[in-house]
C-alpha cells in the first residue's frame, strides 16, 4: 500500500530542524521538520498531476501541509483568474511569516496585472498575514520603474500594528532604495509617512545591505529618527 502523504513528510522528518524551524516562526503551529527544498520538490510533483483535486482533500494540521498548499498554488498552471481564487481561498489559512513569504512566487507575465489588481486594496487589509502578503508579492514582483511610485505611496499607507506588516514594510523599503536609490531616498527625506519604528527598521536594513554603497551608508545613518 502507498504511503499517504503525511506518512512521508515524516518519513523525512528531521527533528533538531523542526526544533529549530519552530523557534524562528512564531504562530506556525505543529511542525513535521521538512525542509523547504523537500517540500518544494513534493509541490513541484503534485502540480505536475491533478492538483486541483489534492488541493480540495488536503490536509492541514501541520505546517508543513499549509506550505504545501501554498506552494502548488503558485507552480500550478492554470489562468490567471483561477490562481487568484485559489490564493484568496489561501490567504486566511497563513498564520506565520514563513508560509507567508514562501508561497509569494515569481509572477508570469500574464500573472502580473490580475495580481497587481488584486494586491492593491489587501495594503490596507486588517489581516496580518494579507497585509503581508501583498506587501512581499510586491517585493518581490514589483520594484520596477512602472510601480515604484505607486508603491512607496501603498507602503507609507499601510497602519497595521502586527510586528510582521512592520517588518515587511521595512523590508521592502529597503529593497526598493537598493533598486531606486535616488527615488526611495528622496521619499524617505520628504516627510516620510511611516511610523518611528517601522522608519527606523527600513534605515537598519539599508543599512544592511551589501549592495549599497559606504557613502549612501553615511547619510543614511544620519537619517534616523530618535525617540521624542
Amino acid at each position: 500500500m502507498n504511503p499517504t502523504l503525511r506518512e512521508q513528510l515524516f518519513a523525512m522528518a528531521d527533528p533538531r530542524y523542526r526544533d529549530f524551524n519552530a523557534s524562528l516562526t512564531p504562530g506556525a503551529g505543529r511542525m513535521i521538520g521538512v525542509r523547504l527544498p523537500q517540500l518544494r520538490s513534493i509541490a513541484r510533483e503534485i502540480a505536475r498531476g491533478d492538483w486541483r483535486e489534492w488541493l480540495e482533500e488536503a490536509e492541514e494540521e501541520y505546517f508543513e501541509e499549509r506550505m504545501l498548499q501554498g506552494l502548488v498554488i503558485g507552480y500550478a498552471k492554470c489562468p490567471p483568474d483561477e490562481k487568484l481564487r485559489l490564493t484568496e481561498h489561501f490567504i486566511p489559512k497563513i498564520d506565520n511569516w514563513a508560509i507567508c513569504d514562501c508561497c509569494c512566487w515569481r509572477l508570469k507575465s500574464a500573472e502580473r496585472d490580475p495580481m497587481w489588481r488584486f494586491i492593491l486594496p489587501r495594503f490596507r487589509s486588517s489581516g496580518e498575514f494579507e497585509v503581508r502578503f501583498a506587501v512581499v508579492m510586491a517585493l518581490s514582483n514589483f520594484i520596477d520603474e512602472e510601480h515604484i511610485e505607486l508603491l512607496l505611496e501603498l507602503l507609507g499607507s499601510v497602519r497595521h500594528e502586527g510586528y510582521y506588516v512592520r517588518m515587511g514594510v521595512a523590508w521592502a523599503v529597503s529593497v526598493c532604495y537598493v533598486k531606486f536609490p535616488r527615488r526611495t531616498h528622496a521619499w524617505l527625506e520628504a516627510g516620510c509617512p511611516l511610523e518611528d519604528w517601522t522608519y527606523n527598521k527600513a534605515l537598519q536594513k539599508i543599512l544592511e545591505s551589501y549592495r549599497v554603497s559606504d557613502a549612501d551608508k553615511a547619510v543614511i545613518r544620519t537619517m534616523k529618527r530618535r525617540a521624542k
